[in-house]
């Protein structure tokens, strides 16, 4: 999901001067590094620890900390994600150039690549074109697949014409940087300063402490929203939900209902779900901020989840016995039933259709054996069923095992007794 892109990718080749390009897997691995990436993630890092090691906490500092960690993160998933990647609400200009500053600030690549990227995630998920798959374990695709670079020609390809079309993109696309330097780095660092005079919290903390947490927030949305969860609307890939990845990631959690219906503008659909970046969406929409919230009808989320309920029925219908079924089971006709139980002595008993060997459960017949006896040999579906008696879920399911035969279909319908 995330991107810290300051550059684009190669292509794949490496041109030599005078030579044919140099496939892409016999680069060397120093020319495969993406050194922009590796260093701005350990050295980051490093430095926020030598920040919390050598910088005390002053209270508005911290302040200052939280604020700016929750707006650069809103700039991600309720900017970079749902506005710009899936177009689940539209925005005017204002908002749009609002959430193009503070999403720059996460420092986590410009609006374009990282839309991208993810469009391309969405389209092959858990294949070799997904850049982040999480086929290829949990720390690949929470940090590494962003250590190296990729052959691009491997990659999935995705629609972004609308984002080449959106002059806020483009204008965040250029002056990147210059927005990272500003928003990310000089301002924050400087309010802490001029404000109250905490110009080492206000860079350790303000800045590389948040920004180190903002990127592994979202991070875990390609790494623990792909493993730690359920599947509730799908088992196809691997998107999870669970309430944990969610508070990690401003809402993200639900992450297999948003890879289900990735247009709507909710990664939570239940009101006592965590999912702030709705919340302020919709907070956005109702100040006339933000408008066409896009949501899929309850009817079609409902599908999805009564299917996946019913995958789990049927999981544990499998490991259950239920008794031989017709395929499976002789066929006798109703003299031959009859005869078996006249001239053999046998202890049947026909219900619904199917042969009942009852011998060992006559003596344990809540009823007593007689009513049982009665009815050997004959059919006892009606007397079953509520004529004498209308027995019970388990008292059918009991009778299930006892099946031997089916009764052969005849020209004439067989009486059933009462």
């Amino acid at each position: 999901m995330a991107r810290t892109d300051l550059a684009e990718s190669p292509k794949g080749t490496a041109p030599i001067s005078g030579a044919l390009p140099i496939p892409f897997e016999k680069l060397p691995i120093s020319q495969r590094i993406h050194w922009v990436h590796t260093i701005l993630l350990t050295v980051t890092p490093v430095a926020a620890l030598y920040g919390l090691l050598t910088t005390p906490w002053v209270t508005k500092t911290f302040i200052l900390t939280v604020v700016t960690y929750f707006l650069t993160g809103f700039g991600i998933t309720a900017g970079y994600h749902r506005l710009w990647s899936h177009r689940a609400y539209d925005a005017p200009l204002a908002t749009r150039i609002f959430f193009a500053i503070i999403g720059g600030s996460a420092v986590q690549g410009n609006i374009l690549w990282w839309c991208r990227d993810h469009r391309v995630h969405h389209r092959f998920t858990d294949t070799e074109k997904d850049p982040y798959g999480a086929q290829n374990g949990f720390w690949y695709s929470h940090l590494i697949w962003m250590l190296f670079k990729k052959d691009r020609n491997k990659i999935g390809k995705a629609d972004v014409a609308d984002l080449y079309a959106d002059p806020v993109v483009m204008w965040q696309r250029k002056y990147y940087v210059p927005i990272i330097l500003l928003f990310s780095v000089i301002l924050p660092t400087c309010i802490a300063g001029f404000g109250w005079g905490d110009w080492r919290g206000g860079y350790f903390y303000a800045v590389v402490l948040r920004m180190v947490i903002v990127h592994h927030a979202t991070f875990c949305v390609n790494s623990l929203a792909h493993w730690l969860g359920e599947s509730s609307f799908d088992d196809k890939h691997t998107p999870r939900d669970h309430i944990i990845t969610a508070l990690i990631t401003f809402g993200e959690g639900y992450h297999n209902f948003h890879h289900q219906f990735p247009q709507d503008y909710r990664n939570a659909i239940k009101f006592f779900q965590y999912d702030p970046t709705k919340w302020l969406i919709l907070a956005l929409s109702y100040a006339g901020l933000a408008s066409n919230l896009r949501t899929f009808p309850k009817n079609e989320v409902q599908k999805g989840q009564v299917m996946m309920q019913q995958k789990k029925i049927d999981a544990i219908k499998a490991k259950i016995k239920w008794g031989p079924t017709p395929d499976v089971l002789p066929s006798y006709t109703m003299a031959e039933y009859e005869r078996e139980v006249q001239e053999n002595g046998r202890s049947w008993l026909l219900v619904d259709g199917f042969i009942h060997d009852v011998t060992n459960f006559i003596d344990e017949h809540p009823g007593g054996p007689k009513y049982l006896k009665t009815y050997l040999g004959r059919d006892a579906t009606r007397a079953f069923d509520g004529g004498v008696y209308d027995h019970s879920n388990a008292a059918r399911n009991l009778m299930s095992m006892m099946r031997i035969a089916v009764l052969a279909p005849t020209a004439t319908t067989d009486k059933k007794e009462d």
